[in-house]
């Protein structure tokens, strides 16, 4: 009796442990899961208000009409392209949080539609280990569908903070970049680089917000190498 007794009180506890397992799953878990269900679901609503907008936008331009577009995720989305570029006629195409596959969905609305003279692309940060399974994809999207627009590949930046731990990884697929550049024959700008501080291994402080996204100063670093190569680009026949 006494066996059978201690039996019902090990159950007891297990079954106690098990139900204190199920509240904090639902206590913790459950919560956590339903805010990324809603950080998701605001993403989604994001991405489709912008590729409305384009869409709309698209149809105020004649073909070649627009000098620049700008594409990418959020590196591109915060840079003020009108600002910073006055001599041209310029366009954002950046939407945040973007990866390579993002991009490659959306390339229709965003750049064949809209054929400008010349697309700046910089993309990858959100995918850094995956964003050359199809990175060339999109180059090759480029040559088939807007053969008369110029390319411009921007390397991936460097950056700091938490984001700073992959730079190493940054610095091996820009020379990956670099050789898709020059495999098909569009420019490359460098902007790891002029934005790195060679004694921290990170981004230069002054130049980003969070370690990853640029402050004013960090996009004139972005606008002062990007510009001379539009201006090459764009120059008249």
């Amino acid at each position: 009796m006494k066996h059978k007794k201690s039996l019902w009180i090990v159950a007891g506890i297990v079954l106690l442990c098990l139900i204190g397992v199920l509240i904090w799953l639902l206590g913790f878990h459950l919560p956590k899961q339903r805010e990324k269900e809603e950080q998701r679901q605001a993403v989604l609503a994001y991405r489709a208000a912008k590729t409305a907008a384009y869409i709309q936008e698209n149809e105020t331009y004649d073909d070649y009409e627009v000098d620049v577009a700008f594409l990418g995720d959020s590196l591109t989305d915060g840079y003020d392209v009108t600002h910073y570029y006055p001599q041209f006629l310029v366009v954002n195409r950046g939407i945040g949080g973007d990866t390579t596959f993002d991009l490659e969905d959306r390339l229709q609305i965003s750049v064949y539609d809209l054929k400008p003279k010349v697309a700046v692309l910089l993309i990858g940060g959100n995918n850094p280990e995956t964003m050359f399974d199809n990175y060339e994809r999109i180059l090759q999207g480029f040559q088939q569908n807007i053969p008369e627009t110029k390319i411009v590949l921007v390397s991936e930046i460097a950056m700091s903070q938490e984001w700073g731990k992959k730079n190493h990884l940054a610095a091996f697929n820009n020379v990956k970049i670099k050789m898709l550049a020059d495999k098909y024959g569009y420019a490359y700008v460098d902007l790891y680089t002029p934005l790195l501080n060679p004694d921290t291994n990170e981004m230069y402080d002054g130049y980003s917000v969070d370690g990853a996204h640029p402050t004013p100063a960090g996009y004139e670093i972005f606008t002062a190498h990007i510009t001379p190569v539009l201006e090459d680009l764009l120059k008249k026949p």
